[in-house]
């Protein structure tokens, strides 16, 4: 234990020693800590620990930038256990004789910080790994009672188990948050908030855990009544529990931030302003990029705040934010959103300026795990890209919806998540599209970024008719299948948004096969599609049901005739055709 302690304070002497040699390259500061200790878990029930109190210091030294950093903590602990009085009824009294009524724990332990600035406040989360000396309870509690013969029964019923010295090590833990308020560049208030908790067993060999052994309680013994028998009240057999340390901490102190080492004026030759000014300012150029691919990423608000800046701009395709011209030697904060994403916050601090480059070029990157689908709608007629159409994007797992408008250049922008299935529909009033189904399955996200489609949308006219896209049956069978009703919940959607609009639903099948089978199956076909329009409300007098068989071949593969599976596939269709408009 002197060996591990020992070892422990001599990192942060040296961490301390260090640091006055290389104050200027991140913020060193000591601080003090006290307040309020909470036990919880089986610490707080099992070992019957109650509200304590704690106090120590730390010692944290930052790096370059005064970001991250390394610290030591030591802390003292003190959790008196719950005295409970003497239990006098009728025929004995149940009695606890404390010899030591309190857990008192020594911790120190050394492990990463991180700083977060603005203004006055400081935020800091920390977490620190290392051992704990605990020092345990020790007491017995026994039962005395006289049965009707007035013999004297004495029983032990709970005792702890530590060793002759009271005491263990054991491994520990904390982690937490710090609130600071700076009073003037060195001294600062806070209060702090952490969970402590030891782990393991065993140390060195020995135990670790505060432990008792006892008789449990299944009938407890009033006060006024008169003990019977001891199996009345407790269990034959005893069991040993045992807790690790856990506890909540709640304080306030003070801390002191050593100042930067005070640089020798050096008298240097008196320069115009302007020169001087010229020398060091720089212009700003931030770029960013998407992380898992390198791509530049265009669309990005990025946020630039600092000594004579605060700008918002959207990066462009070259994943360029718009320049800013100039800006003085000085703390800036850089960060970009997309998506509801934000980048990690990036820090320019007066080092940067040092490089005589006359603009700072700085990237940022932005990592959002799921793909862009990049969409267009276009003129099934004009055959170019129509503006103001709403999509509607289903997630064909989740059944989730989102939708979304084309802009003025007829594009619109989805995110999809990885190893997914999704389609994608037009959803107008007087128009109307094919289902486009969208996979994910199988693509890298470290390889793509983007899924480009182009969604075709057309005129209802009437007399119009179109082949309805990636609808299928099983063999020889006529019920809809889960894919196929994706694509009639696109043809429900066209009849909700046009109300006056009749259509013919028509099944078709390839020439193989006897022609009157052909010419049955493709009825009931066609009869299940409308069945399930009207199931989803749409008035039956508004749909007829027709099979057509291999009466309209779209190509000549008729009877007898050899073709590829390709052709035969295009013969077996499903189409609408507008009755009335």
């Amino acid at each position: 234990m002197k060996r591990i302690l020992l070892a422990l304070m001599l990192i942060g002497f040296t961490i301390l020693a260090h640091a006055q040699d290389n104050r200027s390259k991140g913020d060193l500061q000591i601080g003090i800590q006290g307040g309020a200790s909470i036990p919880i878990g089986t610490y707080k029930s099992v070992g019957e620990a109650k509200l304590g109190y704690f106090s120590g210091f730390f010692l944290d030294k930052y790096f370059n930038g005064s970001t991250f950093g390394l610290g030591l903590d030591a802390r003292y602990l003190s959790h008196s256990a719950v005295k409970q009085d003497t239990l006098f009824f009728t025929n004995g009294y149940l009695n606890t004789d404390y010899k030591k009524n309190k857990f008192v724990n020594y911790f120190i332990g050394i492990g990463p910080t991180y700083k977060y600035e603005k203004n006055r406040f400081q935020l800091e989360a920390y977490i620190k790994g290392g051992v704990m000396l605990q020092h345990f309870p020790e007491y017995s509690r026994s039962l005395y009672y006289e049965d009707a013969m007035l013999f004297p029964f004495t029983m032990d019923i709970k005792a702890t188990v530590n060793d002759s010295t009271n005491k263990a090590m054991t491994w520990a833990g904390v982690g937490g948050l710090r609130f600071n308020y700076k009073l003037n560049p060195h001294v600062a208030l806070f209060a702090n908030v952490d969970y402590l908790q030891s782990f393991g067993s065993k140390f060195a060999g020995k135990n670790s855990q505060f432990a008792v052994e006892e008789h449990v309680e299944h009938n407890p013994i009033v006060a006024g009544t008169a003990v019977k028998n001891f199996l009345d009240h407790y269990e034959e057999r005893k069991v040993m529990t045992s807790t690790l340390h856990q506890s909540v901490n709640l304080g306030i102190g003070i801390k002191y931030i050593f100042g930067t080492k005070a640089t020798p004026k050096i008298a240097e030759p008196v320069q115009h302003y302007d020169d001087l000014v010229k020398g060091v300012d720089k212009g700003l150029q931030i770029v960013v990029k998407d992380k898992q691919t390198n791509l530049a990423l265009s669309g990005v608000t990025v946020s630039v705040k600092g000594s004579n800046v605060e700008e918002r701009s959207i990066s462009d395709a070259h994943g360029q934010a718009e320049r800013i011209s100039t800006i003085i030697p000085g703390r800036y904060e850089i960060i970009g959103e997309k998506n509801g994403i934000k980048t990690p916050l990036l820090t320019l601090t007066e080092e940067d300026f040092k490089t005589p480059a006359s603009i700072l070029f700085k990237e940022i990157y932005h990592d959002d795990p799921r793909f862009t689908l990049i969409g267009e709608t276009f003129d099934c007629a004009l055959e170019k890209n129509t503006a103001g159409v709403n999509t509607v994007l289903t997630n064909n797992n989740s059944k989730i919806n989102v939708s979304q408008t084309s802009d003025g250049e007829g594009k619109f922008i989805y995110q999809l998540e990885q190893n997914g299935e999704f389609s994608l529909v037009a959803n107008q009033a007087g128009k109307y599209s094919q289902t486009e189904i969208v996979s994910t399955k199988g693509l890298d996200r470290s390889q793509t970024l983007y899924v480009t489609l182009k969604l075709g949308v057309c005129d209802l006219i009437a007399g119009g008719e179109w082949v309805l896209k990636n609808i299928h049956y099983d063999f020889d069978k006529s019920n809809i299948r889960p894919d196929a009703a994706i694509i009639l919940d696109n043809v429900v959607s066209i009849l909700q948004q046009n109300p006056t609009l009749r259509i013919e639903l028509s099944s078709h099948t390839d020439s193989r096969g006897n022609d009157e089978y052909n010419q049955k199956l493709s009825q009931r076909r066609a009869e299940s599609a409308v069945q399930y329009l009207i199931s989803h409300g749409i008035a039956k007098d508004r749909l007829v049901a027709k099979g057509y068989g291999e009466s309209k071949l779209i190509n000549h593969c008729g009877n007898n005739v050899n073709c590829s599976e390709e052709m035969h596939e295009q013969n077996r269709r499903t189409e609408i055709k507008i009755l009335a408009l």
